[in-house]
């Protein structure tokens, strides 16, 4: 059976790259030699492809060459390191990075922590030797990013710094898979050779970039022969509508106008430098050195790298209040341009990583503090991308231009609307069906944007019904939602919470199964409950709780003191249960009858100045 299986594992074994050796038809990471199988201390015969199999293997292939027998698993191992091949992944990390800390404190150094490098390198030797190698201080004046790129792309070396300034050395860690003779002294002279050479290069790049700097307007022009996306437009079209929708959020953030629109001008264009094109990683940070050497405003420079973050859901956001405007605007943008050629994600499908563009917003939001109306906003970034979409005739309106129409009355004007921005719709109509339309646009994106707050929270230990039940209400505000949800968990949590959900369920209940039957179609539930019509003991309690608790509930909201809001609530639970228990809502007495449903009306609107109970479950 083993026989059988291993030559299909091996034929459908997904590697990213594979290769096929000589005239072999068989696919592998790498040449494969010989194939090592045995059960119970025997060889097991493997026929693929005249690969030899059997119950012997090699080490390393100068300190130890030559065959050896195997029949334990324990043997292979403990065998394999006596001939310098170290198997276990973890163990070759482990190393390394031991001796590269051994190596940099012997010099009052730092390693420049790097997972990911630290996992590549380790899969790239069996018997990992760390070696330190000098550069030329010289160098140390390019930018440091440029110098860690420059050794971890093109050498993977790990880089190392001064553990109090924490501004890189001249030196770097190498890791080599032999033991040298010389300690390792020729193997650092010739890696030092290697990475001034790329240095050279790279110091070409920087100069040329700072030479030319941000205002050269041949590479200003480039931007806008930059496709964004065939459908959407150049870069330089996606910088205009990022400049128009930050200066919108300016005042909303408490930012400074003109800091915005310059740090939006310049925010992609980095984007066209030698060393951008050379290092892509480094978009927004080569922007912000020579934004710097430009003695353009801190916050200016600051926005232009930070207006990409966060880039990760371990990855900070921007703090500075311009560069939270600028990065808004950029995924605010994105999400409009992609939903209006309707390219939003689909499934696990999402190329153009619209999710982490929302859950970015999120974030920003959430961890700032920051209050913007997202759903207003949203519209004005949908109508800024329906331009791109395709040439706008002169006759179609923007959102402002529609909104100024209406406040100068002329409401019952037909306009005409871009039936590529708005498929489906018919191209006339009123400003405010067109008002309407543009506004439903965007809060679809806003939709798409709470979803992935529900993600979070639920990442969290949050509930999404919850999350459901307040943004049912229509709200935009996320820090409002969060607060509303939190102190909706918390009383859910109590008695009085559990119990009051339930009265709610039973008033809603009947007041569907009454107006399913069109028992509700004559009562004007806008009228208040009728004192006089009060006869049951139960019924009077729960008027008089909720004349005290509604207006107590909608104060609180108001100042969003939704704990308070969630105290004042609570007093309703004991005259609800009675209520339920003591009152038979269906009287008889066709006015009595209508005065008790409106009294569970008045339940039901008194608890959605906080949710929608109706999609909390439970």
């Amino acid at each position: 059976m083993i026989a059988e299986i291993v030559p299909e594992i091996v034929k459908a074994f997904p590697w990213p790259k594979s290769m096929r050796s000589g005239e072999s038809d068989l696919y592998w990471v790498r040449p494969l030699q010989s194939i090592l199988c045995a059960f119970d201390g025997e060889a097991v015969a493997i026929a693929l492809d005249g690969v030899p199999s059997g119950r012997s293997t090699e080490g390393h292939r100068f300190h130890a060459p030559g065959r050896f027998d195997v029949r334990r698993f324990d043997d292979y191992r403990d065998e394999l390191k006596k001939r310098f091949v170290v198997l276990e992944r973890e163990e070759r990390k482990a190393i390394i990075a031991r001796e590269a800390k051994t190596l940099c404190e012997a010099r009052n150094l730092e390693l420049v922590d790097d997972p990911g490098l630290l996992e590549e390198v380790a899969g790239l030797s069996e018997w990992p030797v760390v070696v330190m190698g000098d550069m030329d201080p010289a160098f140390l004046d390019l930018p440091g990013e440029v110098i860690r790129l420059t050794m971890r792309t093109h050498q993977r070396y790990f880089a190392v710094r001064d553990p109090k300034s924490k501004k890189l050395a001249p030196h770097f860690i190498t890791v080599a898979n032999i033991e040298a003779s010389d300690g390792g002294k020729e193997i650092a002279r010739g890696n030092a050779k290697v990475l001034s050479a790329r240095l050279n290069d790279a110091r070409f790049f920087w100069d040329l970039d700072k030479a030319k700097g941000l205002e050269d307007a041949e590479r200003i022009a480039k931007l806008d022969k930059i496709v964004f996306h065939q459908k959407l437009g150049s870069v330089g079209d996606k910088v205009r509508r990022i400049e128009a929708l930050a200066v919108e959020l300016a005042p909303i953030v408490g930012a400074d106008v003109a800091q915005v629109r310059r740090a939006a001008q310049l925010c992609k264009r980095d984007l066209v430098t030698e060393t951008v094109g050379e290092f892509p990683e480094l978009q927004g940070q080569i922007g912000r050195q020579l934004a710097e050497i430009a003695k353009e405003k801190a916050s200016v420079a600051i926005a232009i790298e930070d207006h990409y973050r966060p880039l990760g859901p371990n990855d900070r956001v921007p703090t500075d209040k311009v560069a939270v405007c600028v990065a808004l605007a950029d995924k605010l943008d994105s999400l409009a341009c992609f939903w209006a050629i309707d390219e939003k994600p689909t499934g696990s499908s999402d190329p153009y990583g619209l999710r982490r563009a929302a859950l970015g917003i999120v974030r920003i939001v959430l961890e700032n503090d920051a209050r913007p109306p997202l759903a207003p906003l949203a519209t004005s970034a949908r109508w800024a991308a329906a331009g791109q979409v395709t040439e706008v005739a002169a006759h179609n309106l923007s959102m402002q231009q529609l909104k100024a129409f209406r406040a100068a009355g002329v409401g019952d004007e037909p306009v005409k609307i871009n039936a590529s921005v708005l498929p489906g719709v018919e191209q006339t109509g009123s400003l405010e069906n067109a008002i309407a339309l543009l506004e439903g646009r965007g809060f679809e994106i806003v939709t798409f944007i709470v979803d992935r707050l529900k993600v979070q929270l639920r990442d969290q230990g949050k509930r999404h019904d919850l999350v459901d039940a307040v943004f049912a209400l229509g709200d935009d505000d996320l820090v409002r939602i969060v607060a509303r949800v939190e102190a909706l968990e918390a009383f859910l949590k109590t008695e009085d919470g559990k119990n009051l959900l339930a009265g709610y369920k039973r008033a809603a209940n009947i007041l569907a199964a009454e107006d399913k039957k069109g028992a509700l179609k004559d009562i004007d539930f806008a009228a208040p409950v009728d004192a006089k019509l009060l006869t049951e003991a139960a019924e009077k309690a729960l008027a008089a709780a909720l004349a005290k608790a509604a207006p107590a509930a909608k104060g609180a909201v108001e100042k969003e003191d939704f704990a308070a809001a969630m105290t004042a609530l609570a007093g309703l639970r004991a005259p609800v249960d009675a209520f339920m228990t003591d009152v038979l809502v269906n009287a008889d007495e066709k006015a009595v009858r209508a005065n008790r449903l409106k009294l569970l009306s008045a339940i039901r609107d008194s608890l959605a100045a906080v949710a929608d109970f109706s999609k909390i479950e439970g």
